[in-house]
């Protein structure tokens, strides 16, 4: 079994793995700037094109920027507190610097990860069925498009599923993004919120991955707070932030 160390190590392990840094750099209690570069053992989300990506843990920021964008990030670290650089007033400086190279703020998110002490199956009075990747054929439509990812079939591994009368009402589904890790995301019909059905799924889901020996974690817009609520009331605690930079021609075609 895992212990929260065990699970928060392996999440700095793979986040240096993504934007090419040390497992330590996240440790330290100043600044880092690294080179860009998506390795090959990067969780499978991350593409180029990247300008930066800011990762902190809580202690810094550890910035991986392409080489003529990192004296701007630099200077950007060095000019606000750590915390404050994911927030505005102040990551108005670096948009607006980076806006003069054709490159904007693209995603910001916060991530989850499971406190093994808090963690446990919730129930929520509906049937609920463990699902595999064969399961998922004829469920990719947008009723369950946080919990399955129609351009990436191949990583959707695992799944649990609320039923009411043989009817899927819910569900959470786990994405291979990476070696070690799974992403769950969950979708609940509209008339069957509030009902404590994506806790259910969720905390259900995590402790399947769980016992496989990979660690579940879960991703959230800042302003997402019915997504937050989920994921505290799952037995998930915030764990790390990112931002990222992309070219503006990207952002602005995700806006369209």
């Amino acid at each position: 079994m895992f212990t929260n160390q065990d699970i928060m190590r392996a999440a700095m392990r793979q986040s240096a793995l993504d934007i090419n840094c040390r497992e330590e750099d996240f440790l330290k209690a100043e600044n880092v700037v690294v080179r860009s570069e998506i390795g090959a053992l990067a969780r499978k989300y991350y593409v180029e094109p990247i300008a930066c990506n800011l990762v902190s843990y809580g202690n810094n920021i550890v910035a991986s920027a392409k080489e003529e964008y990192q004296e701007i990030v630099k200077a950007y670290l060095d000019k606000f507190s750590f915390y404050h650089c994911f927030e505005t007033p102040n990551m108005h400086w670096l948009e607006r610097r980076m806006n003069e190279h054709g490159q904007k703020i693209c995603f910001m998110a916060e991530y989850f990860l499971p406190d093994v002490n808090r963690i446990k199956r919730l129930p929520c009075g509906y049937e609920l069925r463990v699902l595999t990747q064969e399961d998922f054929a004829e469920l990719y439509c947008a009723e369950w498009s946080n919990a399955l990812c129609e351009k990436r079939k191949e990583l959707d591994v695992l799944g649990v599923g609320a039923y009411e009368e043989g009817r899927l009402i819910g569900l959470a589904g786990c994405s291979a993004d990476c070696a070690d890790m799974w992403q769950i995301g969950v979708d609940v019909l509209p008339a069957y919120r509030r009902r404590g059905v994506a806790s259910s799924l969720t905390s259900s889901l995590a402790m399947e991955t769980l016992a496989r020996d990979k660690i579940p974690f879960y991703c959230s817009a800042w302003s997402n707070i019915r997504s937050v609520r989920n994921a505290l009331k799952s037995g998930f605690a915030p764990a790390w932030v990112e931002m990222t930079v992309k070219p503006e021609a990207v952002v602005d075609e995700m806006n369209r």
